[in-house]
């Protein structure tokens, strides 16, 4: 579409484009999105591996080596560097992809009109003349000539830098001559329909979009580090200054026994890389991209890699109930006149079976005027294809669709009754209304909460006057029975009305719907994991307070016996601060809330220590999805606006992936405990061999190529092994983490001195044994065995911190059993390598000394066991357990 067309009205077809046409157009101009950044790819990665203060210290060691001639051991501290970079390359590569792949998981789609009908389709399938509905909440897909709107506002900040939302209209003439950021019949890429309806043209996609245009000018803002990653940084640098002391100290006193200077220089360097945790973040960054394709597994999408350990430290989730806790299928059962008479309808959701049961004092043509009215202040589409019913809109709209095809009411309803103006509904108004050509006169009918519909209501039309007691008793005792309850009205107007909300007073009360969402089948159980895991759950609703707590009680929830409604909240805070904190802190069921109030509950509740996750659906929950810890969006009925402000997306809107996610979310952040564990104490066991060998006044039990060595053969590949460890179990038995409980506590510190002493000193043992019994470097060659089955041996020791390993299945991690036997065969196999043994100064040993060096390391099995089970004892009966054992 040109730009001159905005001078002018614009007339589409209404049936849209056909698949063919839009399929032609799609291999001519392309996909409709904009050049994403380009990732690194494996090559920079692999460069990107050398950028660290350690790489460079080695490769000036290495130079340094080549000065002096020892050119074989620069030549293997350049290959342990490559084989470091290529260990590295693979790990990042495919954390990199495994989250690339993830975005991909929650589409962004686009409603539009093609073959004559409304369709959704991936986003990128646009192409210009496409007809596009836009919609509270949206994010808007291509750039569009609007043709319709309904108080529609549009946030194009993203375009013009200004944040207060633009009122825009339909087939507006001559906005042509306008800059971009001033005209009102068009809808621009990327920018956020704040509230409203909208249908319009796509006039262009892709890089031909006003957003298109200055893409080349926007830089994301990049993802913020996790917390979780900078404590470990923090702590990284703090173990680093510790060791730094540490090995200056062994440097001082190898340099004072006379031994060379470049080798003095070399074992410091090997030291340092092998015992200061320097690749500990980048560990940790695979095991929470680890954690992000498990929790991918259980419909949890993560789209910061926060929330991966933060949902493990939910203390409670504050959940909608629409859609999370119930399945978000509607059906009618009751119909209420205004005098009390009933019916009652029977089905199950979209199926048209079911039949319209009538009281005997109920009146038809009243009933079918209420249920016209529902089904005519509408927004949602219920049609026919291939045999099948298929329903496309709010669940509330499609049941009252269902409805009217029970009631005989079938057929093309918008033809028979055009519509003149329509309001759409919004959260905050509770309410939407439609004007339609009825019986010859134009009709105004309204939708809503009966708390908004009542009061503009002067008459009922079962005759005489609005007994307003009598209403409000049966809306209530259908509340407590759990129905959602929707009051309708309608009046007669003389002539066509030029603005809707001015005529919604002095109407006639058609009476209520009572509604059924039925729960989740698996809701139950998760709030009971819940309650097990001492994770408190909030109900949140727009709903009365009365279907609220029904809802509540079902779910076994503790409420109390009542719910706070937002009425009560606003009174609570004309109050002040502690009345409001105080009414927050004793519910767990808030009813009639709107949206800003849900933001406040959030803030007041981690105000008061709670560490909150939230869900929500709509554009008005974005503050409070930002406010909280952990953002919860619906992927299948959230807004584009709600997925965008949220942490993480439910692909299923169900309650109970939030409960799994909160275990994998206590599964990594256990997982990269064990990482740390066994990292920090190996590197610490290879500081107490030295200074013992040291303090004993006995040669360098290891040579700096062999500390080398020792570091790649070992934690290369077991610590990342470690991060896919499966669950354990009973993660969802034990009390949240305190999010701000320092990773290095005292179990991990008692944990990392036992097994640093164990290693350590038995080599230092060892060593010292075969130097009596042997030559220096055959003693050499054993205790170089030794560490590596030490080390191989404590990695399945780190499988848990508290659970025996006996109690583990054997097979539970097989790649870690890959990666130990890998270790093992890689250092028996340079032993009997021509040129590597003689680098290493390494020799074949028997499978007599083999066993027997085996049987040694085993030892730290045993005193894992023992600590382990003191650990158990000294826990029994404490009021809480944070972490996994």
């Amino acid at each position: 579409m040109d730009l001159h067309t905005l001078d002018s009205p614009v007339k589409p077809h209404l049936n849209g484009l056909t698949s063919v046409a839009a399929a032609e157009k799609l291999a001519v101009l392309g996909p409709n999105r904009l050049p994403e950044p380009k990732a690194p790819g494996p090559l920079k990665i692999f460069f990107t591996q050398f950028r660290s203060p350690f790489i460079y210290v080695l490769l000036a060691a290495a130079v340094v080596s080549v000065g002096l001639g020892h050119s074989i051991n620069a030549v293997f501290i350049f290959l342990v560097l490559l084989l470091n970079a290529v260990i590295g390359t693979v790990q990042e590569y495919s954390a990199q992809r495994a989250a690339a792949a993830l975005k991909n998981m929650v589409p962004h789609t686009a409603l539009v009109v093609r073959d004559g009908a409304e369709q959704k389709i991936p986003a990128d399938q646009l192409v210009p003349d496409d007809l596009v509905m836009i919609a509270s909440g949206d994010r808007i897909p291509a750039d569009i000539r609007l043709i319709s709107a309904h108080g529609l506002q549009v946030d194009e900040s993203m375009l013009t830098g200004e944040s207060l939302p633009v009122l825009k209209s339909g087939n507006n003439a001559g906005d042509g001559e306008l800059l971009a950021t001033e005209r009102k019949n068009v809808g621009y890429a990327g920018s956020t329909v704040n509230r409203g309806r909208g249908t319009g043209v796509v006039m262009a996609t892709g890089t031909q979009t006003e957003i298109g245009q200055i893409a080349g000018s926007l830089s994301e803002t990049p993802e913020a580090k996790p917390p979780l990653l900078l404590r470990v940084e923090e702590f990284t640098l703090r173990i680093t200054y510790a060791m730094v002391v540490l090995i200056g100290l062994i440097f001082l006193i190898v340099l004072a026994r006379g031994d060379e200077l470049s080798s003095v220089f070399l074992l410091g360097v090997a030291l340092a890389v092998s015992a200061i945790p320097e690749g500990l973040p980048a560990a940790i960054t695979v095991a929470l991209a680890i954690g992000m394709r498990r929790m991918a597994k259980v419909n949890v999408i993560i789209r910061k890699l926060v929330a991966v350990e933060a949902l493990g430290s939910c203390t409670l989730i504050a959940s909608d109930k629409t859609g999370t806790l119930t399945v978000n299928e509607l059906t009618v059962r009751r119909i209420v006149l205004p005098d009390g008479s009933a019916a009652q309808v029977g089905g199950e959701g979209l199926e048209l079976s079911g039949e319209i049961q009538p009281s005997a004092a109920d009146n038809l043509a009243q009933r079918q005027a209420l249920i016209l009215a529902g089904a005519l202040a509408n927004e949602a589409t219920f049609e026919q294809r291939d045999g099948r019913w298929v329903g496309n809109g709010d669940a509330v709209d499609l049941a009252f669709l269902v409805l009217a095809h029970k009631a005989g009411l079938n057929g093309t309803l918008q033809r028979q009754h055009p519509g003149l103006g329509f309001i759409p509904y919004e959260s905050e108004q509770a309410f939407c209304a439609s004007c339609n050509r009825v019986d010859g006169s134009p009709t105004l009918l309204v939708k809503g909460s009966l708390e908004t519909v009542l009061p503009m209501c002067r008459q009922a039309s079962t005759g005489g006057a609005l007994d307003h007691a009598s209403i409000q008793q049966q809306m209530e005792t259908m509340a407590r029975d759990g129905f959602r309850v929707l009051a309708l009205a309608q009046r007669t107007l003389s002539t066509e009305p030029s603005e809707l909300a001015e005529e919604m007073v002095g109407m006639t009360f058609l009476g209520l719907v009572g509604m059924i969402d039925p729960l989740r089948p698996d809701v139950k159980e998760a709030i009971e994991q819940c309650r097990k895991a001492q994770i408190e759950v909030a109900m949140i609703t727009g709903d009365h307070p009365q279907t609220a707590l029904a809802i509540a009680n079902e779910l076994g929830m503790d409420t109390g016996g009542r719910a706070v409604t937002g009425s009560e909240l606003s009174a609570a805070e004309q109050q002040g601060a502690e009345v409001f904190a105080a009414l927050v802190a004793g519910s767990t069921l808030f009813a009639r809330v709107e949206p800003g109030q849900k933001r406040q509950i959030v803030e007041q509740l981690i105000h008061a220590g709670h560490f909150v996750a939230v869900t929500g659906d709509g554009v008005n929950d974005a503050p409070a999805l930002t406010h909280a810890n952990v953002g919860i969006a619906m992927g299948k009925n959230g807004t584009d606006v709600a997925r965008e402000s949220a942490d993480l997306i439910l692909t299923d809107d169900h309650f109970a992936s939030i409960v799994n996610g909160v275990r994998e979310g206590r599964i990594v952040y256990n997982n990269i405990r064990k990482v740390i564990f066994l990292l920090i104490s190996t590197g610490a066991a290879e500081i107490i061999l030295f200074l013992l060998s040291l303090i004993a006044g006995l040669p360098l039990p290891l040579f700096p190529l062999q500390l080398l060595w020792l570091n790649l053969v070992t934690n290369g590949i077991q610590d990342v092994a470690l991060a896919f460890e499966p669950a354990e179990g009973g993660e969802l038995e034990r009390p949240p983490r305190p999010p701000g409980e320092p990773i290095f506590d005292r179990l991990m510190i008692e944990k990392v001195v036992v097994n640093a002493l164990v290693m350590g000193s038995v080599a230092f043992t060892i060593f010292a044994i075969s130097l009596q019994q042997m030559p220096e470097q055959e003693a050499r060659n054993l205790t170089l065995l030794l560490m590596v089955l030490f080390e191989n041996v404590h990695a399945l020791n780190s499988r848990s911190e508290r659970r025996s390993l006996f109690r583990m299945p054997i097979l539970g991690n097989p790649l870690l059993l890959l990666g130990i036997v890998i270790a093992q065969t890689i250092h028996i196999g340079a032993m009997y390598l021509p040129g590597l043994r003689e680098v290493l100064e390494v020799n074949p040993v028997s499978i007599a000394q083999w066993a027997e060096l085996l049987g040694i390391a085993l030892i730290l099995i045993m005193v894992n066991e023992l600590h382990k089970f003191w650990c158990r004892k000294r826990s029994t009966g404490s009021p809480r357990r944070a972490i996994s054992g």
